[in-house]
């Protein structure tokens, strides 16, 4: 090879490097789940999601989330969603498990999308716009700290009023571990003009959504029904003292407590889940 080709070889490359080749466009109708990246996503070709009936301790919660989603499936009103409370309680799963199960009843209806609450948001709420398909647009563990502001404001613009609102086949559906999503601090109530102002302002983006479900510590007797289930749908014995000792010594009680002692009786078994 002549060192003109090798040259020009090189300069190829670093034009190349300079101006990548455009993004290959997103089939929106082609998978069941996809990650914002920002600018693209990328496919999900399986929705990894526990069975509903593996889901306890959370009846209320599920029945909600379950009928909104299949709501959403089927082309019929639906509401963006604020699942909020104790961590470990199941939140993300289940919103997993309630669009697998709709995506079942309704084969190439919805879709899952996982992203975070930035400004691409609105990129991706244009590249959905039209979509002959329903999405449900999932931002994880959402919280904003007491210096951003711009953050809960946009948020609030998407989900009602603004002109950048999500489109009519997406929704959002959002966890958190607080239900004003944002920090409050004791000062709030000693505001000495009006103390409920800025609780009521931190209040508002939770509002905005159409259904927002609490998630609460489970009590004894739900972490063993959990760690029921699972155990007979694994065919695993256990001993509800051991369990018990289990969630002490992890200083919690959760349904994430309750799937990683389930793991350990696996893993004691020889077994793998």
């Amino acid at each position: 090879m002549s060192e003109k080709t090798v040259l020009l070889a090189r300069i190829a490359d670093a034009l190349e490097r300079l101006a990548p080749p455009p993004a290959v466009p997103t089939d929106w109708l082609a998978h069941p789940a996809y990650v914002w990246m920002g600018e693209t996503a990328r496919a999900v070709p399986v929705l990894e999601a526990p069975a509903l009936a593996l889901i306890l301790g959370t009846e209320a919660q599920k029945e909600a989330v379950v009928g909104n989603v299949e709501r959403l499936a089927a082309g019929a009103s639906a509401h963006d969603m604020l699942l909020w409370g104790a961590r470990g309680m199941g939140k993300s799963a289940l919103l997993r498990a309630a669009v697998a199960s709709a995506a079942a009843a309704h084969p190439g209806r919805i879709a899952l999308v996982q992203a975070n609450a930035d400004a691409s948001l609105s990129t991706l709420f244009a590249a959905l716009r039209g979509v002959p398909r329903a999405f449900l647009v999932f931002i994880d563990d959402l919280g904003f700290d007491s210096r951003d502001t711009e953050g809960p404001r946009k948020l609030r613009s998407w989900l009602e009023g603004g002109v950048e609102a999500r489109p009519a086949n997406v929704r959002l559906a959002v966890t958190s571990n607080r239900r004003a999503i944002v920090e409050r601090h004791m000062s709030e109530q000693d505001d000495p003009i009006n103390p409920r102002d800025v609780v009521d302002d931190q209040l508002a983006l939770a509002d905005r959504f159409g259904l927002s479900l609490g998630f609460h510590a489970c009590s004894q007797d739900d972490y063993l029904a959990i760690i029921s289930g699972y155990a007979a749908h694994y065919g695993l014995d256990f001993d509800p003292a051991d369990a018990l000792e289990w969630s002490k010594r992890r200083g919690a009680r959760s349904g994430r407590v309750a799937w990683h002692y389930v793991a350990e009786l696996a893993g004691r078994a020889g077994r793998a889940i």
